[in-house]
């Protein structure tokens, strides 16, 4: 069955639903990555539990499929190489070495003003700037939900879904620290012209539950919970 996911932007969010199809709960309207990153340190104890965040499938597509009624995620290679994610003493068959795992909320470019300027000498080049900026969910319980060794994770899904425009919501529980941050800057070379920023931006804590939504109603058609409290 051909997967038809529901990619949100910045520009995106206000329209997605009626208000009265879209309703409470984590298949509701949701802002953008940057806007929840920046307000997350502001929000009271209660609210850090069960927070919705969209994850982005159009980020590293042929990820997620739907075969079989159900929605699998690969979350192969999904690692935070961050040096707080670093477990460098860890024995394979029991921890990985990197602790937190991730799942992408949003990625937005910009572009700088360009300048001119001699990376080889005697040949004046324009050279481009440009800035990325990338939203993460980090969490360390992914086994709760798949066992070690598996690809991912797999949501089993309902009849209604088949043939669906789909979003899918993971439910964190944000935990202290509840945000982090890094650059990286690669500068202009002659055969590469352009320097280039990255930032990453991570909430970090648990994860509760993936749910599966409706992008056209909103309705929410299934929930994936940790394996002790199927």
């Amino acid at each position: 069955m051909r997967l038809l996911f529901h990619s949100i932007s910045a520009t995106l969010v206000a329209v997605l639903f009626s208000g009265a199809a879209a309703g409470a709960g984590p298949c509701a309207p949701q802002p953008p990555a940057a806007e929840r990153h920046a307000g997350v340190l502001s929000l009271a104890p209660d609210a850090r539990r069960g927070l919705p965040v969209a994850v982005d499938l159009a980020i590293d597509d042929g990820r997620a499929a739907v075969t079989d009624g159900r929605l699998s995620y690969d979350m192969f290679y999904n690692d935070v190489a961050e040096g707080w994610s670093w477990q460098p003493q860890a024995q394979p068959e029991d921890a990985d070495y990197y602790r937190w795992k991730f799942l992408p909320l949003q990625s937005l470019t910009e572009a700088g003003k360009p300048y001119v300027q001699e990376e080889m000498v005697g040949v004046p080049q324009e050279t481009r700037v440009e800035r990325r900026h990338d939203y993460f969910l980090a969490f360390d319980n992914p086994y709760r939900f798949y066992p070690r060794g598996a690809a991912g994770f797999v949501v089993p899904l309902p009849p209604e879904a088949a043939g669906a425009p789909l979003r899918l919501v993971a439910l964190a529980r944000l935990g202290e620290p509840a945000t982090a941050e890094s650059t990286t800057f690669w500068k202009a070379v002659h055969a590469r012209p352009v320097d280039f920023t990255l930032k990453k931006y991570y909430l970090i804590g648990a994860l509760e539950a993936l749910v599966v939504c409706d992008a056209r109603d909103g309705r929410e058609l299934a929930r994936l919970l940790p394996r002790a409290q199927r």
